[in-house]
């Protein structure tokens, strides 16, 4: 009994750990080495597989999501995204969309699919608050967070296989609940918090290598806490299970104090982010009064030239209506 006790403590533990981060701690606090060092989880998934796997997510939210289609807007976000990824860690290529939400987010699909939200534009103050958002997102993605989460679950199945066909008694049975409950899953219940953490930790190194104030990283993350205590409820569904607490504010501080470099100045904003802003300002209300080009139209039925009635199909005389039954008449 015992031992089948330990064969299964070993099994759930052993395999469990091929998922762990295939980095050390200290290599990613090297922001000079960005781009060379290895920040990704070990994965059983590839990164092509990955890629197709993002492709095909992105194609279901093509198909329902509301697509901004403005070339000057997608031109510009693609163009802040871009620069956020040539300076870090991503491995892939990344694609980029904007959709029409409301809510102050974006997110990364498995593969590199990034959308970024209508309304994170919208409500930014300046380019630096946008990057920052979508540094937590490539950050996710370079550290390919989806596939080691899928590669824990999967592992955890084939470790829970075998137990299956095993006789076991109450006590070895109670042994395998308890390495369950107590010892590596515990772990798969703090992963998504430790991804965001993680993304926090990097995405913040990102858009300071990419030129910009890494205090907007900050500010963007405020906005979202302030906009949740003034009206409860709208914070994002994605922010719900790990929402931007103060608390990650605080571990940003003074991950800034004591990695990022200082230097004398930094990117907060443009102009050519206002006029981005400003004309997806217009674009937004312009859908809202109808006044899309692209939006579907309702075409009126034309009526006869006599008010008030309309001339009913295969009558000569016109002078039956539609809200009446036909009638015969005889023949003289």
């Amino acid at each position: 009994m015992r031992k089948r006790r330990i064969i299964a403590w070993a099994l759930v533990i052993l395999l469990a750990g091929v998922a762990l981060p295939g980095r050390a701690s200290d290599e990613k606090d090297n922001i000079n080495d960005i781009g060379k060092r290895r920040v990704a989880h070990r994965s059983i998934i590839s990164e092509e597989k990955e890629i197709a796997i993002g492709k095909q997510y992105a194609s279901e939210i093509d198909k329902s999501a509301k697509i901004i289609t403005d070339p000057v807007i997608n031109e510009y976000v693609n163009r802040v995204a871009q620069n956020i990824a040539r300076n870090s860690d991503l491995k892939i290529p990344l694609t980029v969309k904007v959709i029409d939400s409301p809510g102050i987010n974006a997110f990364a699909l498995p593969g590199g699919f990034l959308y970024v939200n209508s309304g994170l534009i919208l409500t930014a103050d300046g380019e630096a608050q946008l990057a920052g958002v979508i540094a937590h997102e490539v950050a996710h993605v370079a550290a390919r967070h989806w596939a080691a989460t899928q590669t824990k679950a999967t592992i955890l199945q084939y470790a829970m296989l075998p137990l299956i066909f095993t006789p076991m008694t109450y006590g070895v049975y109670y042994g395998v609940m308890e390495a369950y409950m107590n010892g590596v899953p515990l772990a798969f219940l703090k992963f998504s918090r430790d991804d965001e953490k993680e993304a926090d930790f990097l995405g913040l190194q990102y858009m300071y290598k990419a030129g910009y104030d890494p205090e907007s990283y900050m500010e963007i993350w405020s906005k979202v806490i302030g906009e949740e205590r003034s009206s409860p409820g709208s914070t994002p569904k994605i922010f719900m299970d790990h929402p931007p607490t103060p608390d990650r504010i605080v571990a940003l501080d003074k991950e800034m104090k004591t990695i990022l470099p200082p230097r004398p100045q930094s990117l907060v904003s443009t102009s050519e982010f206002n006029d981005v802003q400003t004309r997806l300002k217009t674009l937004m209300t312009n859908r809202r009064r109808g006044k899309d080009k692209n939006a579907p139209t309702l075409q009126k039925r034309e009526e006869s030239e006599t008010a008030g009635t309309k001339t009913q199909k295969g009558s000569p005389s016109g002078d039956q209506t539609d809200d009446k039954p036909p009638v015969l008449k005889r023949r003289d």
